[in-house]
């Protein structure tokens, strides 16, 4: 029942707040979409403990630079987005072209200033995420960005892509890694909620100068590692290393035994 509610608010307040966000996106600067996107994503967290029964802690914010960076974060959840949106200011994000097939969406997405990069990946999406990120980091703004590049179950890991390395390079930015396990309470893209209480944890900054595939290792170890220590906590069980998974367009396909081999 309490799912059953949330998701009716989530609707009813998605197509509400998508619409606000359309006719805010109409005022010059970002300022007005800004406001209404910070606004819907409180109102959403604030239903999510109300009446799913998941309340989010946010744990780690000294680790956040006052300045500009780069945030590395675990995506379990269509939650997540709204978690940073709700507590970091002057927030961009990076996010697939996939988004602009709904109605208005490519709109508010260009007036907020979020870097919309083809979703297959590839050199192109890599100089299209320089290139956009270069007027964003000029701008002073954090850039929020998923290194897996898909919605991960908990438990689960896919391959951790290189474009935040680069962007942290290019731009001397550093990166925040970032741990949750809102997963096991709100799964992916999943109706039902488990009521609970979920983490989101900043953790400490990389170290800057890194070699890329040093940057990458540490990268991926800190996001995992605490990952994966946040969900034994809210299961109640040992920690387990999470398991490397494919992707080939439509779900998830566990890796092999050789894929996994060479990822180690």
């Amino acid at each position: 029942m309490r799912s059953a509610l949330f998701n009716a608010y989530y609707w009813v307040l998605s197509i509400f707040y998508g619409l606000s966000a359309a006719f805010a996106a109409l005022a010059p600067g970002r300022d007005a979409v800004t406001f209404t996107l910070r606004l819907y994503s409180r109102r959403m967290l604030w239903a999510l403990d109300v009446l799913g029964g998941v309340k989010v802690e946010l744990k780690g914010q000294e680790n956040l630079p006052k300045g500009p960076c780069i945030i590395a974060a675990k995506h379990h959840s269509w939650g997540d987005g709204f978690v940073m949106f709700a507590h970091v200011d002057n927030l961009s994000f990076v996010t697939g072209d996939h988004l602009e097939k709904f109605p208005l969406v490519g709109a508010i997405l260009k007036k907020f200033g979020a870097i919309v990069v083809d979703s297959c990946g590839g050199p192109e999406a890599r100089k299209a995420l320089s290139e956009s990120a270069a007027q964003v980091a000029a701008e002073g703004r954090r850039i929020l960005i998923y290194p897996e590049g898909h919605l991960a179950a908990p438990g689960e890991r896919f391959r951790y892509r290189t474009g935040v390395y680069y962007m942290s390079k290019d731009f001397n930015l550093p990166v925040v890694p970032v741990a949750t396990n809102l997963g096991c309470f709100w799964k992916q893209q999943e109706k039902a909620k488990t009521p609970g209480v979920a983490t989101v944890e900043f953790l400490s900054p990389l170290p800057q100068g890194l070699e890329k595939d040093d940057f990458m290792q540490r990268m991926e170890a800190a996001i995992e590692g605490r990952t994966n220590e946040l969900i034994a906590k809210a299961r109640g069980e040992p920690v387990k290393p999470s398991v490397l998974v494919e992707w080939d367009g439509r779900k998830n396909v566990a890796a092999t035994p050789k894929t996994a081999e060479a990822s180690a």
